[in-house]
Formats: C-alpha cells, sequence, structure tokens
C-alpha cells in the first residue's frame, strides 16, 4: 500500500516532519510510505493554469493519483492552515484523483485546534475521506524529541502505529471496493 506524506511545514527541522519520519519508520511492513518533498515549490494556485498545469504540479498530482491514502502533518499558524499546504490543497481541489481519497492527521501539538478543525472542514469540503480513527494528536511542542525518541517512545509510537493500521485498514477496504 503506497500513502503519501505531506507535511505543512517548510521547516527543516519541523516536529511535524519529524513525526511524519517517525511515521515512515513504524509504518507497517506492507505499507510504504514516501514524503512529498517540494510542498514549498509548487506555484501559487491559479485557476488559469487548470489547463497548463505547471511541472511541479503535475509531479505532486501523479503522486496523489498514485498514493491509495495521505497522511498529513501541518503546523498552526495565526489560528489557521499553513499557507503551503493549503497552497497544494488548492490544486487538488479539482483533481478527481483526490475525491475520496483516505486522509489520515497527525498533529503534533493538540493546543492547535484552530487549524485541525480547518483542515478537516477543507478536506471534507474536497470529498476525502477523513480517516478519524487514525487521525491522532501528540504532545510533541514543547517535548523536544528527536526524530529517533518520537519513534522510540513508548506511547507516541504505540499512537502512531495504531493510526498506520488503522489507514491501511480503511485504504485497503475501500480498494477492495
Amino acid at each position: 500500500m503506497n500513502v503519501l506524506a505531506i507535511c505543512g511545514s517548510l521547516r527543516s527541522v519541523s516536529i511535524n516532519r519529524m513525526l511524519l519520519h517517525a511515521a515512515i519508520r513504524l509504518s507497517p511492513p506492507d505499507m510504504e510510505i514516501v514524503m512529498f518533498p517540494d510542498i514549498g515549490k509548487l506555484p501559487s494556485y491559479n485557476p488559469d493554469l487548470e489547463h497548463c498545469v505547471p511541472v511541479q504540479v503535475a509531479k505532486f498530482r501523479t503522486q496523489v493519483a498514485d498514493s491509495q491514502a495521505l497522511l498529513i502533518a501541518s503546523p498552526e499558524y495565526a489560528h489557521g492552515v499553513t499557507g503551503s499546504l493549503k497552497n497544494a490543497l488548492d490544486w487538488l481541489v479539482s483533481f478527481e484523483p483526490f475525491a475520496n481519497k483516505p486522509v489520515a492527521l497527525l498533529n503534533a501539538s493538540p493546543r492547535a485546534r484552530h487549524s485541525d478543525a480547518a483542515l478537516r472542514e477543507i478536506l471534507k469540503t474536497m470529498s476525502a475521506e477523513l480517516v478519524e480513527s487514525a487521525s491522532i494528536s501528540v504532545r510533541l511542542l514543547s517535548s523536544s524529541l528527536t526524530e529517533d525518541e518520537i519513534a522510540n517512545h513508548p506511547e507516541i509510537s504505540i499512537a502512531i502505529a495504531s493510526a498506520l493500521f488503522e489507514l491501511q485498514a480503511i485504504a485497503s477496504h475501500r480498494i477492495l471496493r
């Protein structure tokens, strides 16, 4: 099963990026999670370009289409979704292979309630299949844990692994339909 991971932060040492990398390490043996590395390189969404999609957007859309599910982790900025993540999602609004795609959210800060709620609303509006049982919040914001420590933390690693098994179960069921 192929899962595309999307980090809404552009920071190289982002907690959300570390959380996604830990998820990659904790994924079930028959699940391959690949990080989309170029969210910051996507051009600003422009509906005039829908008939001549930029190369970076075409690559992103191909990766989304080729995945059976998405895994998103993003920080909160000014009580909202980051601009880079919103821009990436805007490029998927009219992209049919995104509709009904299973999506799980990893929230590295339970305090990030506004962006989490906004992201859920955006995804529902876009007809994503939000997998609630695979969407989790973990307290990483002030923990200063490294990627290794996140992946090896008894409670956090179990929560991540459980979320991934849930995502796999839902996405696999969808594939069989």
